[in-house]
C-alpha cells in the first residue's frame, strides 16, 4: 500500500467490505461508494447535499473531513440528525487522506 492509498471499511446490509482508492480518484465519498459497492438509489440528487439518499454513519474521520459545509447541516436537520456528528452525507465528504482508516455504515 502506497502513501496515497486510502482504505475504508464499509458495512452495508450486514456485509463488511474493504474499499481502497487513491487520492484524486474520486471527487467525493458518494461517488466512491456508488462505483465500488454498486448501491441502488444512492445519491439521487447527484451530490448536491439535498436528498439524504447517501446518508452514512462514519467513524474515525479526521482533519478537513470533519467539517460540514454547503447544504449538509440543513439537510441532516431536516431528517432529524442535527445532533449526531457521526451521521453525514457521503456526497459532502471529499476523498482525501483524512478518510484513511474510516469505518462507515450505509444507512437506509
Amino acid at each position: 500500500m502506497t502513501r496515497n492509498t486510502i482504505k475504508i471499511t464499509v458495512l452495508e446490509n450486514g456485509i463488511k467490505e474493504s474499499v481502497e482508492t487513491s487520492i484524486g480518484e474520486y471527487r467525493n465519498l458518494m461517488e466512491l461508494l456508488k462505483d465500488k459497492i454498486y448501491l441502488d438509489c444512492f445519491g439521487e440528487c447527484g451530490g448536491m447535499g439535498r436528498c439524504a439518499t447517501c446518508i452514512i454513519k462514519i467513524e474515525s474521520l479526521k482533519g478537513n473531513a470533519l467539517k460540514m459545509e454547503r447544504n449538509e447541516p440543513v439537510t441532516l436537520a431536516r431528517f432529524g440528525y442535527q445532533n449526531e456528528p457521526n451521521i453525514r452525507l457521503s456526497c459532502q465528504i471529499e476523498v482525501s487522506a483524512d478518510l484513511d482508516g474510516a469505518i462507515l455504515k450505509i444507512l437506509e
